[in-house]
């Protein structure tokens, strides 16, 4: 069964209307179709006047959208299940929350990198909740360095509310591990795309975020702390979510203006939560794009204007 967020309530009227009407026609001789049609039409053009209007903390909840497609969901469409997931970091254990192996992009073989939350209680337990132990950032950084001792591109997918913040996992480097990544992920010689797919938060994102294209899906956030944590700092509660939301910028339109990221993917336009196809074919056209565009660089150009990008991201004043 569908899920509804509570601003998509009146498409769910809408929606149990038309399935009501259908009955109607499947049970009874009456000719329904017309009805049917213009219900649809209605269903259409309210998906379109909401969908235009969400405010940032709206497109916070898209973003964590029970529905929405995680990363192996976007591996097995984009390889057409040519998946061969690849495990454990050589030194401590196999982190669930971090998955990664190599797939066939059409007839090119690409290092898929992401973090993975899971589709019910128990699978979520399983990948705890989508937040990464050092251990999956390690793992991380061996595949990327597979990929580029075989000369292959990489993808990462960023779906994660935070690296794991527990005591063990600061006792086992966390802070390390996030930061070796940001910095062998710099000097990599081979093609590096990294698309936000839901949550970017913190250095949990960046872990697995430095490469030569940064783009986000519509409806995702990219920021340093979540608006249920930005309000319980500044106001002592979350009710000042949807305030913090607003205030920190964190959506893909102002990411893009902001110039923290190169692109947005455009989602379907009842979000990727409603139409899988539409948005697998999205980004799957954008990535075969990137690679084009890359390919044409040379790796030690790529380098530099890797670095020179980064380097001139936020806002800096002289004294």
């Amino acid at each position: 069964m569908a899920i509804y967020l509570d601003f998509e309530e009146p498409l769910k009227e809408l929606q149990d209307q038309i399935e009501q009407t259908q009955e109607i026609g499947n049970t009874t001789d009456v000719d329904m179709s017309d009805k049917v049609s213009e219900l649809e039409e209605k269903l259409t053009l309210k998906t379109k006047e909401i969908f235009s209007r969400l405010t940032p903390w709206q497109r916070v909840q898209l973003s964590r959208h029970p529905d929405r497609p995680y990363t192996l969901a976007y591996i097995e469409a984009l390889t057409d299940g040519n998946f061969q997931e690849l495990h454990g970091d050589r030194n401590v254990r196999d982190d669930k929350a971090m998955v990664g192996g190599f797939g066939l992009l059409d007839d090119r073989t690409v290092m898929f990198i992401g973090q993975q939350k899971g589709v019910n209680t128990k699978m979520r337990q399983f990948r705890n909740f989508g937040m990464p132990n050092p251990e999956g950032y390690r793992k991380a950084l061996r595949l990327m360095k597979l990929a580029e001792k075989f000369n292959k591109p990489i993808v990462t997918f960023i779906d994660t509310p935070g690296a794991f913040p527990g005591l063990e996992a600061e006792e086992r480097g966390q802070g390390e591990a996030i930061a070796r990544n940001i910095y062998e992920m710099m000097r990599l010689k081979v093609p590096v795309i990294c698309i936000i797919i839901g949550e970017g938060a913190s250095g949990g994102a960046l872990g697995i975020g430095v490469g030569d294209k940064v783009v986000m899906l519509e409806n995702t956030w990219y920021s340093v702390i979540s608006p249920e944590s930005c309000s319980s700092i500044l106001w002592r509660s979350w009710e000042f979510k949807e305030t913090a939301a607003e205030a920190l910028k964190l959506t893909s339109k102002d990411m893009k203006k902001l110039g923290i990221v190169d692109d947005v993917i455009k989602e379907p336009i009842n979000g990727a939560h409603r139409d899988y196809e539409a948005t697998f074919a999205s980004v799957k056209k954008a990535i075969i794009g990137y690679l084009e565009e890359l390919d044409g660089v040379k790796p030690e150009a790529r380098i530099e204007n890797r670095i020179e990008a980064f380097s001139k991201r936020g806002v800096w004043k002289s004294k």
